[in-house]
């Protein structure tokens, strides 16, 4: 399965980057994105693991739920 790297911007609008064989390369390619001063405001660069591009979009557009904290520690 490879590793897809996506910008990720508000409301869930998802922009493929790349496509690597390795995690490796991805989570490099990832931080030099996350690195550069053209990366456009209040987006976000994903790197997820899935079979196709299909499913890697729909993980991402998944709202996960926070984890519980302690009671006032929010």
């Amino acid at each position: 399965m490879p590793y897809y790297v996506y910008r990720v911007f508000p409301l869930r609008r998802l922009e493929k980057v790349a496509e690597r064989s390795v995690f490796g390369d991805a989570s490099a390619l990832a931080k030099s994105l996350r690195a550069s001063p053209d990366l456009p405001e209040r987006c976000a660069v994903k790197v997820i693991f899935a079979d196709n591009e299909l499913a890697a979009e729909d993980l991402l557009s998944q709202v996960r739920e926070r984890p519980p904290g302690l009671a006032g520690d929010e």
